[in-house]
């Protein structure tokens, strides 16, 4: 190995210090002889140990610190600054044995361009989320938010500025360099990163809210003018130092890579896309090309005097977002980028941070803390006066406001890029560092405080079946997850017997989680003219809902919605559709998957997670649909060859009223045939609710008096505790195709006692998990309503 050493110089010092050189092992010894081994009193001066040793400090203080912030629902961000705060100069590097051997300046040049690397890689999976195409959809609000966000600061920023150079050059041109480059941070400033919003967004969970998408479509206008201005403003900068000639000629090269990546990399890549099958994978050998090419533009970018970050990201935007591409990306980099290296990268540039040594007295730090407050002011004011003006609610144009003057890893990344240009001094990098970690604190505690997307479903007006005219159309919004629900819910639908007389609508909601994407998409198929980057989604779902509207014309109406979004944030696709088409129930499939043996052939726990968020927030009413099998084996949709035979089971209480109500819908048609089971306790039930008495009488006297002038079966039957009513209902289960039960979730009662010591599947209530206990290998599917909870 060659231990030649090299002289290098030492970085930027500042205040009485003066720059130096530091003697470099090049290449640097790398593997150690083990702790315990020859030289191990040298263990610090080989660079994977110290790599290694470094990382797991990091990642512990990071860890140690989230465990109680994340409680507070504090972003993960503050702990990796914080972490790097500590291990730096502020803390721990103020002992010189620490910061000569674990965090040693010749460590710097291995762990350093690790971290840079990762932020690379984080920017160019940035880009390959960022759906361009969004831009010619969104609307004038959204437009107006974006633009306002980077303009409003820029004036006030320059303003600032103008007056500031006045004061310190009294009246002339100042020669201070650091004054100079005051308008490259103002821009800095101005910016709202896209991938900071989308993070925040995503840890507060709210991205697929109606603030979220507001702020997420805005951002991505306010992102993308940004950098556009950012990149001119390069230009005229090296312009003004060096030579109008290099500025013209770094202009036209990146006119030209944009041209490049616009016109042969974005057609290659989705040429890509189309010659992957549907459902295989993207080759390795794209993949890899794709990278090589990420890390080609990084190294261009360096020839026409912009970031580093720049080529990255834009070779992220010619990636085609979603399936096939964009996701295998996504999929390959982001845990990896996300999870080891951009926390590095944080907690790295917070490590550089000697926040003792801030002296707001120094006429940079001073102005850098009063530039960035005016910045912010503008930008708070330039949201929240528009946000008024269109009358939107108080509280939510506080927190748009707030989103929108969120910092995070890029306005950090900034910082450090100006830092390393000797653009801000180590002071004012300081200052900016503290104003990044002030605001990763107070943004998510704001929102979280002030905006809950939850309370507009608060039940306030009667959304279920019980009190709906039985002769209006009755809204059903049906959701689908995967491609064996649609025929379960199409049979359920059909066996609700509509009619020109009892019309059903149904809005049928096509749920696919998102992958390759930054923001989420809600997708109306009668309004859509052309799909998301010409993106064929649900063709499935809509020909069987057309194909089922045709035969029941006059009796059923379809609309057909496609929602994109995280898994865990669904419920709020699910339960906003629901509020805006007044639906009074929805039809939920249940997280297992059974075969036509009966035999349970997958579980889907986040769709269980889904359904449980779904039932705690419904502005109606649910239905969990528990298909077993039987209903796919039927070639046939329609139930008028056959007879189709339905029990519902009925103890008492809201859940069993609403129920009822939606069996008796079904006993309209000759071809269905209704046994309503009412399950009477021999013992009397000192917790019932004397009004909810009087109900289930009324109702369940509407069904006697039904019996012999319909297809309606009215049985009593005693039992004294749960055991008896689960002999029952194992009796049942072969006699019928569907069962219906009521939820009855927390409702104690006679029939049911000693039921919740079994209990597997709380959503169902005791008796649907009776129903659909794998024990129990039947053909009757199991539809379990709760009724709208107020």
């Amino acid at each position: 190995m060659n231990t030649n050493a090299t002289i290098s110089p030492s970085p930027p010092q500042t205040n009485a210090q003066t720059a130096g050189f530091l003697c470099v092992r090049f290449p640097p010894k790398i593997h150690s002889t083990g702790l315990f081994g020859k030289g191990k009193s040298e263990w610090f001066t080989y660079s994977v140990p110290t790599l290694e040793m470094q990382m797991l400090l990091i990642f512990s203080v990071t860890q140690i610190l989230h465990f109680p912030l994340k409680r507070l629902g504090i972003p993960k961000l503050l702990s990796e600054l914080l972490a790097g705060v500590i291990l730096g100069s502020t803390f721990l590097g103020r002992y010189k044995h620490y910061q000569g051997t674990v965090f040693s300046l010749e460590s710097q040049g291995v762990i350093g361009p690790i971290a840079a690397f990762g932020y690379m890689l984080f920017m160019f999976l940035s880009g390959a989320k960022m759906d361009v195409s969004m831009i010619r959809k969104t609307g004038t609000k959204a437009w107006g938010f974006g633009v306002l966000n980077v303009i409003a600061p820029l004036v006030c920023g320059f303003f600032y500025v103008r007056i500031t150079e006045g004061t310190i050059g009294l009246g002339r041109r100042t020669k201070d360099a650091r004054v100079q480059n005051l308008p490259t941070l103002v821009i800095a400033n101005s910016v709202t990163a896209f991938p900071v919003i989308a993070l925040l967004l995503k840890d507060l969970k709210l991205l697929n809210s109606e603030l979220g998408r507001l702020a997420l479509s805005s951002t991505l206008i306010s992102y993308l003018l940004g950098t556009g201005i950012m990149v001119l403003g390069n230009v005229i900068d090296i312009g003004r130092q060096h030579s109008v000639g290099r500025a013209v000629v770094d202009l036209v090269l990146c006119v030209l890579f944009l041209a490049v990546t616009i016109y042969i990399v974005r057609p290659a890549m989705i040429w890509v896309a189309k010659q992957t099958p549907e459902g295989r994978p993207v080759k390795d050998f794209y993949t890899y090309l794709i990278i090589l090419g990420v890390m080609v533009s990084s190294v261009f970018s360096h020839y026409f005097e912009q970031t580093a970050m720049f080529g990255p990201f834009i070779m992220g935007l010619a990636v085609p977002e979603g399936p096939p591409l964009g996701s295998a990306l996504v999929d390959k980099l982001e845990s990896f980028a996300y999870g080891v290296f951009l926390p590095l990268f944080v907690s790295l540039n917070a490590l550089r941070t000697n926040l003792m040594a801030i002296d707001l007295k120094r006429k940079n730090a001073e102005r850098n803390k009063n530039l960035m407050a005016v910045t912010s002011a503008a930008k708070l004011l330039g949201c929240f006066l528009p946000a008024l003006y269109c009358n939107m609610p108080f509280n939510d144009a506080v927190s748009l406001s707030f989103i929108m003057i969120a910092k995070g890893v890029v306005d950090l990344a900034s910082y450090s890029f100006l830092r390393d240009n000797n653009t801000v001094s180590a002071n004012s990098y300081a200052v900016l560092v503290v104003a990044t970690i002030t605001n990763a604190i107070t943004v998510p505690i704001i929102v979280k405080w002030l905006y809950e997307p939850s309370r507009k479903y608060a039940g306030y007006q009667n959304r279920n079946i019980m009190h709906s005219k039985q002769t209006s159309k009755l809204p059903v919004l049906a959701c689908i997850h995967r491609p064996d629900n649609i025929a379960a819910v199409l049979k359920l639908l059909e066996a609700s017997s509509p009619s020109s007389e009892y019309p059903l609508a149904v809005y049928v909601l096509h749920l696919i989680e998102l992958r390759g994407r930054a923001s989420p998409v809600f997708i109306s198929h009668q309004l859509q003219t052309r799909t998301v980057a010409n993106v064929s989604y649900s063709e499935n779902v809509i020909l069987a809902f057309s194909q089922y509207e045709r035969n029941n014309w006059g009796a059923v109406t379809v609309q057909a919605f496609t929602a994109i979004s995280p898994r865990k944030l669904m419920h709020e696709d699910i339960c906003t559709l629901a509020l805006d088409t007044l639906a009074s129930i929805i039809i939920i499939p249940f997280h297992r998957q059974w075969g036509i043996d009966g035999s349970v052939e997958a579980e889907d726990p986040g769709l269980r997670t889904l359904n449980r968020s779904v039932i705690d927030r419904a502005p109606c009413s649910i239905g969990i649909l528990v298909d077993r099998g039987h209903l796919k084996r039927s070639n046939s949709i329609g139930l008028s060859e056959k007879s189709y035979s339905v029990a519902m089971i009925f103890i008492g209480g809201k859940d069993d009223q609403e129920a009822l109500i939606f069996a008796k819908r079904m006993a309209r048609k000759p071809s269905i045939s209704l046994t309503v089971v009412h399950l009477v306790s021999t013992v009397v039930d000192q917790a019932s609710n004397e009004k909810d008495k009087i109900i289930d009488a009324e109702v369940l006297n509407d069904v006697k008096h039904n019996v012999g002038h319909s297809y309606i079966r009215y049985v009593e039957e005693e039992v004294k505790d749960g055991s008896e009513s689960a002999l029952i209902l194992r009796d049942m289960v072969h006699e019928y195709d569907l069962i219906i039960v009521g939820r009855r979730y927390n409702v104690p009662t006679p029939q049911t006692v000693g039921l919740g010591d079994w209990n597997e599947d709380g959503e169902l209530g005791l008796l649907g998990d009776v129903l659909a206990s794998s024990d129990f290998k039947c053909r009757a599917s199991v539809l379990v309503v709760q009724q709208q909870q107020k």
